[in-house]
């Protein structure tokens, strides 16, 4: 559930994104190009948390 989610947010707010973008440069809208760049943005988002570590670095004082 949790990357439908993700995936369905992503593809929303990136259909936003175009839409609002476009209609600021005068370019058609194009749904398109929308839904590519909700995929990518999607599996980018789901790909960038896997590959951060999860431990924080700790201070070594010299």
């Amino acid at each position: 559930m949790r990357y439908f989610m993700t995936f369905f947010w992503a593809f929303i707010l990136m259909h936003m994104l175009t839409y609002v973008a476009g209609s600021m440069i005068g370019v058609a809208y194009n749904f398109t190009t929308a839904s590519i760049l909700g995929i990518v943005s999607t599996i980018l988002i789901l790909i960038v948390p896997a590959i951060l570590p999860n431990d924080s670095v700790e201070k070594t004082s010299h």
